[in-house]
């Protein structure tokens, strides 16, 4: 455990979003996404915020390494690829399928056994290739079937029923929460599902944050080294091959980090320095850049983070414009 005392659970409300990215046409804004950035440095605390931090919300997707760590703990034996497959939203890819069979295999099931809902690939290509095939809507190619498949896994290597492992009160779920609680900091403000079916924890903007940073500041051999090596080892199995999340982990030595769907972003460096980001809006074009920004405030080199800047507007299929962060997360502007 971090800490004997949990803070209490940050408030259900209207989170009061800033603008953190503008959309810019011909030097004119034309678009504007709103959202929340937190900040953290080697200690803890809070060097940058905008927006709102500490209101309660989803971190979707962007929770998985805690949820990896968790079945870690209560003993799943998995490292490397396999591992990083458990802390995954995969694109459907052959080597997440492969994957994830090879997770059920090792747990004696089928995936007949999995719980989350039947979807096509993430990836396009891959999910174009997949509809071309003649091939509908499987759990196997879910992007969190991954993470269901080592539940499972777990659940089996302890003895409890595989049937209801997505119930909150099994005690696969309930050790997932504890976890949660201890990593964030704080106590969990709601309980809902998330869309493949897993129970999903609602947290701060602030907690998400810390709990990143406990997972890679944690001692060698732990669960949450484990965690977080497996990742970093194999980018490409905890996203994709193509997607910008595996990209960001090789550009920035010793990143972690992780996407979630409604715009959602955490990161965090070996050191201890973390960002969390929420789109409001749920755009994932403005993750990515503004994600980027926050990274720079943090301290990572900008110089590593050029590919991540934003996406250019094209006017008569040529640039005219960029999808780039508001003023207010420019290096240079935050600090005075």
């Amino acid at each position: 455990m971090y800490s004997s005392s949990l803070a209490d659970p940050p408030a259900i409300r209207e989170p009061l979003h800033a603008p953190v990215a503008h959309l810019v046409r011909g030097g004119v804004i034309e678009g504007i996404h709103y959202g929340s950035v937190a900040v953290l440095n080697t200690d803890g605390h809070v060097t940058f915020q905008l927006g709102d931090i500490e209101a309660a919300f989803y971190p979707r997707s962007a929770l998985k390494p805690v949820q990896a760590v968790a079945m870690v703990r209560m003993g799943l034996p998995l490292d490397g690829d396999l591992l990083s497959l458990a802390a995954a939203s995969h694109s459907g890819e052959e080597i997440h399928l492969a994957g994830t069979r090879r997770i059920l295999e090792l747990a004696g099931v089928t995936e007949d056994d999995l719980r989350n809902v039947p979807d096509l690939p993430y990836d396009p290509a891959v999910r174009d290739a997949w509809i071309r095939e003649g091939r509908g809507p499987s759990r196997l190619a879910q992007n969190c079937s991954g993470k269901h498949a080592a539940m499972l896994y777990t659940c089996r290597l302890n003895g409890w029923s595989l049937e209801d492992y997505l119930d909150p009160g099994h005690p696969l779920q309930k050790g997932i929460a504890e976890l949660v609680e201890d990593l964030t900091g704080q106590r969990i403000a709601q309980v809902t599902v998330d869309g493949c079916g897993a129970p999903l924890f609602s947290v701060s903007l602030h907690g998400l944050a810390r709990a990143a940073a406990r997972i890679t500041t944690a001692a060698p051999g732990t669960p949450e080294a484990k965690v977080a090596d497996a990742m970093r080892d194999h980018a490409e199995m905890a996203s994709g091959s193509r997607r910008d999340v595996a990209a960001l982990m090789r550009a920035v030595p010793g990143l972690l980090a992780k996407d979630g769907f409604e715009g959602v972003q955490v990161a965090a460096l070996p050191d201890g320095r973390s960002i969390a980001v929420k789109i409001a809006d749920g755009a994932n074009r403005a993750r990515v850049p503004v994600s980027a920004a926050a990274l720079a405030l943090a301290g990572v080199d900008p110089a590593l983070l050029t590919e991540f800047a934003g996406e250019p507007l094209l006017g008569g299929g040529h640039p005219v414009g960029r999808l780039q962060p508001a003023r207010a997360l420019d290096p240079l502007t935050a600090r005075t």
